[in-house]
C-alpha cells in the first residue's frame, strides 16, 4: 500500500501536478520598466494619461523638483499638452499627496522620434522631511494611537494618510480622537489644534493636525511698536485715564 501512495505521488509530480504547488509573486517597484526607460537613466515613461498621473506621484513621494519624462502613444504636441494638463491638475486637487505636498507642476514637451519628451519643473509646499514623516492608517480609528504617540515625541504636526474615509462618519471620528487626547493629557484650556483635510474637493485621503502648543496670541507680551490696551479695573488703567485727562488729546 504505501509503495502504491509513492508511485502516484512521483506520477503526480512528473505529469502536472507540481502547478497546483507553485505560487507566482509579483510586485510593482517605482524603479521598474513599467514607468523607466532602460536605456535613459533618470528618465520616466508613460503610454496614457494614467501612466503620467503614476509618473508624477513617484516624483512627488521621492520631492523631485526636476525629471524628464518619455510620452509615447500621442497623436500631436496639442494633445500630448492637454494630457499633461489634465494629469497635474488632478494630482494636484484629487490626490492626498499632491494636494498635500505640491504648490505647482509645469512642463513643456518636444516631439522627438516616436514620442514627446517631456521636461517637468514640481514646486513643493512641504519638504522631503515632511513628506517621509507622513504615517499611514487604515482607518480614522487608529488616529488617537498617532496622536498620543505624536504628542510623547513632541512633535509639532503629525500627517496621515488614511486607506479608508467614510463621509458619514468620518470627521466626526477624527475630532473623537482629538477630543480624547486632549482631555488624557490635560490640553483642554489650549486652543484647538488646526485639523487640515486633503484634497478638499474629493474623498480624504490624507489628514495633518498642526500640533502647536505655543502660548496663544491674546497672552503674549505686546510686539514692539504695540500698544496694551488695558481693561477697566485692571492695574494701570486708572493711571491710563489720569494721563489722559491731564494732557488731553494730543494737537
Amino acid at each position: 500500500m504505501k509503495k502504491c501512495c509513492a508511485l502516484l505521488l512521483l506520477l503526480c509530480l512528473l505529469t502536472g501536478c507540481t502547478p497546483l504547488l507553485e505560487r507566482e509573486y509579483s510586485t510593482v517597484e517605482p524603479h521598474s520598466s513599467k514607468f523607466w526607460e532602460s536605456e535613459a537613466a533618470g528618465t520616466l515613461r508613460a503610454e496614457n494619461y494614467q501612466d503620467i498621473v503614476n509618473d508624477l506621484l513617484i516624483l512627488i513621494g521621492q520631492h523631485t523638483e526636476a525629471a524628464t519624462l518619455r510620452l509615447y502613444n500621442v497623436a500631436s504636441k496639442l494633445q500630448a499638452a492637454d494630457l499633461l494638463e489634465r494629469a497635474t491638475v488632478e494630482v494636484q486637487q484629487e490626490t492626498p499627496m499632491g494636494a498635500y505636498a505640491v504648490e505647482y507642476i509645469t512642463s513643456s514637451a518636444q516631439s522627438q522620434r516616436g514620442y514627446y519628451e517631456v521636461e517637468l519643473q514640481i514646486g513643493y509646499r512641504r519638504t522631503l522631511e515632511q513628506i517621509q514623516a507622513v504615517v499611514n492608517a487604515t482607518s480614522p480609528e487608529a488616529l488617537y494611537t498617532l496622536l498620543d504617540a505624536a504628542l510623547s515625541e513632541e512633535r509639532t504636526e503629525l500627517a496621515v494618510r488614511v486607506g479608508y474615509w467614510s463621509q458619514e462618519s468620518g470627521q466626526a471620528q477624527v475630532e473623537a480622537a482629538l477630543a480624547r487626547v486632549r482631555e488624557e493629557r490635560g490640553l483642554t484650556e489650549r486652543p484647538m489644534w488646526p485639523v487640515l483635510y486633503y484634497p478638499e474637493g474629493g474623498p480624504v485621503g490624507l489628514i495633518e493636525f498642526l500640533l502647536d502648543q505655543e502660548v496663544p496670541p491674546e497672552e503674549a507680551e505686546p510686539a514692539d511698536g504695540q500698544a496694551e490696551i488695558l481693561d477697566e479695573g485692571e492695574p494701570g488703567a486708572e493711571n491710563s485715564a489720569e494721563d489722559e485727562e491731564n494732557f488731553g488729546p494730543e494737537g
